[in-house]
């Protein structure tokens, strides 16, 4: 195996890797075999600590079933879960790369979503019961200023996700600068081209993508104002595919050291979780089939696979109308379908498109936290409310439920129907769920799973190979 020039072995958390990172994905879409095997490889494995699946005494995954009769009992039922199975997890990783990481070489990070129900509880549950075997902590999805204290507290690294070196700033003189020896490297995570859950601000344009580049220079001359040295790494997540496509990056004074993560490639892998038919759908995705999007009751934009589950939500929010609770200004229709013996005003144009709707099959209006109507078939009524009546508080705010993690649990907002129960979709997929029922997270090089010639005739490599492979350049 020839590495492809620039490409070596550098120190990162302490320890001896590659400077290849493998992504953790959400619900139970990186777990031991994936991270071990990664680790074992000399990369950095990184299992999902989002409600991470555990095992009984046979080996067989517990499902999550919520028993409680209130959300705030489904709760901590949920973060029971959440500590148990992330401990399983990184022990029996711990334990199936142990040659290696005890000699210093590769590594075990645990991903958690700041912005997930419980996040903080979760994380000293993990890192109480797992001391010694995790080496770092990534932390996306929100502002964790939380983060490089808890890290600290046990002795592991952390590896803040961010999107823009002004967000990087602010996390810095608010917290991390007081836990600087525990800083691992930096993830910039690209808002436009990354899978999951993405961190594009009010200020930037979903449909017009920004060069990384000077993006990840502007973070590398922020971090030097605050006098973290060059060898720690920023690792580079979204859109990595292989890396003779970046090579104007390796070695570059102007970015100090680079690290890549790679999120989308791992998942078809022998040793990936995944199941086989999300194995297989990967392999058919064409360009575009990648959707960025706003439907995610975390408020957050994401990227998933624009499939039937997708196109629904699309076209729930199409069929929507501004109302008014009075006759005024060019309101001045009052609804006459979906809303029983309620009293709303809309414009005549709405009325019209409200009854062509209604003739369709979509019948019920349900109203949203932005004084609009969708209308939707008595099916998916009676499956979004139920939905929201089983919410068990898996993020820190829902928008589809109107939870909150708080002494009130609630958002003070309106449900919003527009959205879905992510915990549910991501549970299902990731155990075998319809992958076109389901929301399907990928990052935006998905299709080339469908061109690469390492993939040819359906070859699914190990991840000892793909690590191999990468590290060619292709």
């Amino acid at each position: 195996m020839t590495i492809l020039q620039g490409i070596g072995s550098i120190t990162m958390g302490g320890r001896e890797v590659w400077p290849l990172v493998e992504g953790g994905k959400g619900v139970a879409a990186t777990n031991h075999q994936s991270s071990g095997a990664w680790a074992m490889a000399g990369g950095v494995g990184t299992i999902s600590a989002v409600n991470a699946d555990s095992y009984d005494p046979t080996g067989k995954i517990i499902p999550q079933v919520y028993n409680a009769l209130t959300r705030r009992e489904r709760h901590e039922e949920l973060v029971e879960y959440a500590i148990e199975g992330a401990a399983q997890q990184v022990t029996r990783a711990y334990e199936m790369a142990s040659s290696e990481l005890q000699r210093g070489i590769g590594g075990i990070n645990i991903n958690v979503l700041w912005e997930m129900g419980g996040a903080q509880r979760v994380l000293h549950g993990v890192l109480e019961r797992t001391k010694g075997m995790v080496n770092g902590v990534t932390c996306g999805a929100g502002m964790p200023y939380k983060l490089s204290e808890i890290a600290a507290h046990y002795g592991v690294h952390y590896y803040p996700i961010i999107s823009s070196a002004r967000a990087f700033r602010a996390l810095w003189k608010r917290a991390y600068s007081k836990a600087a020896e525990w800083l691992g490297a930096v993830v910039y995570e690209d808002p436009w081209l990354a899978g999951g859950h993405n961190g594009l601000s009010n200020a930037e344009d979903p449909r017009v993508p920004q060069d990384p580049y000077p993006r990840v220079k502007d973070l590398r001359a922020t971090m030097r104002e605050t006098g973290i040295s060059d060898s720690v790494p920023i690792i580079m997540a979204g859109g990595v595919w292989r890396l003779d496509e970046w090579t104007d990056w390796l070695d570059n004074p102007e970015l100090g050291t680079i690290v890549f993560q790679f999120g989308t490639r791992p998942l078809l892998t022998k040793e990936s979780p995944i199941p086989e038919g999300w194995k297989a759908r990967l392999m058919t995705l064409e360009k575009g089939d990648v959707l960025l999007h706003k439907f995610s009751p975390t408020g957050f934009y994401s990227s998933a696979v624009r499939n039937p589950f997708l196109r629904d939500l699309e076209a729930r929010s199409e069929r929507q109308v501004a109302f008014s609770t009075t006759a005024t200004g060019d309101h001045q229709f009052q609804l006459d379908v979906g809303v029983g013996a309620k009293r709303y005003w809309v414009t005549r144009d709405d009325l019209l498109r409200a009854r062509e709707w209604h003739g369709e099959g979509f019948t019920d209006a349900l109203k949203t936290p932005d004084n609009t109507l969708v209308f939707v078939t008595p099916d998916s009524k009676a499956m979004i409310r139920k939905d929201q009546a089983d919410c068990m508080g898996c993020l820190s705010q829902c928008a589809f439920s109107s939870w909150s993690d708080t002494e009130t649990n609630t958002t003070g907002r309106l449900a919003d129907p527009r959205s879905f129960c992510i915990q549910k979709t991501l549970q299902d997929i990731a155990h075998g769920g319809d992958t076109e029922q389901n929301l399907m997270f990928g990052g935006h090089s998905a299709y080339r799973f469908a061109s690469d010639p390492f993939y040819s005739n359906g070859f699914v490599p190990t991840v000892k190979q793909l690590v191999d492979r990468i590290l060619t350049g292709a």
